[in-house]
C-alpha cells in the first residue's frame, strides 16, 4: 500500500513539473530598449532597430507589397525584453493574415538596408518612418 501510494504522489509531482508554469514563457522574442545615438529606441532580442509607419497611424499596417520588401514587417508575437513596458506589445493582422508585432499601437518593422544591430538608417526616411522610444512614440 505505501508503494503505491508514493507511486502516485510520484506520478503527480512529474506531472505537475510537466506542465510547469505558462506564466513564466515569454510569447515570443524579445523586444528591448536599447541606447542609440538617437536615445533609448527599441529594437529585438539581437539588436536590430524597430521602426513605425506615421500612415500606420497607430492601426493596422498600411505597408504592404514593395512597402514590405524594404520595411519588413515584425511578423511574430513578441515579449518583452530589457525597459519594455509589457502592455504596449500587442498584435495586428495584415492584409495577408500574417500577424505582426506592435508597440502603442504602432506595426513594428525593420529597414532592409540597416546591414547591422544598431544601424538606424532608416530613421526619418520621407518624413514618415521613425524609430520608437520607450514610451512608444516616433523620435523625430
Amino acid at each position: 500500500m505505501f508503494k503505491s501510494g508514493l507511486l502516485i504522489i510520484v506520478a503527480l509531482a512529474l506531472v505537475t513539473a510537466a506542465c510547469g508554469d505558462d506564466d513564466s514563457e515569454p510569447a515570443g522574442p524579445a523586444v528591448q530598449v536599447t541606447s542609440s545615438a538617437l536615445g533609448e529606441i527599441l529594437a529585438d532580442a539581437d539588436g536590430n532597430t524597430l521602426y513605425l509607419f506615421v500612415p500606420d497611424s497607430q492601426g493596422a499596417s498600411v505597408c504592404n507589397d514593395e512597402c514590405a520588401n524594404a520595411w519588413p514587417p515584425l511578423t511574430t508575437e513578441v515579449s518583452a525584453g530589457d525597459g519594455v513596458d509589457a502592455s504596449l506589445l500587442s498584435t495586428t493582422t495584415r492584409d495577408d493574415g500574417s500577424i505582426q508585432a506592435t508597440f502603442n499601437g504602432w506595426p513594428l518593422y525593420y529597414f532592409a538596408a540597416d546591414a547591422s544591430a544598431g544601424d538606424t538608417n532608416g530613421q526619418g526616411v520621407n518624413d514618415v518612418w521613425f524609430v520608437i522610444s520607450a514610451a512608444g512614440n516616433a523620435i523625430p
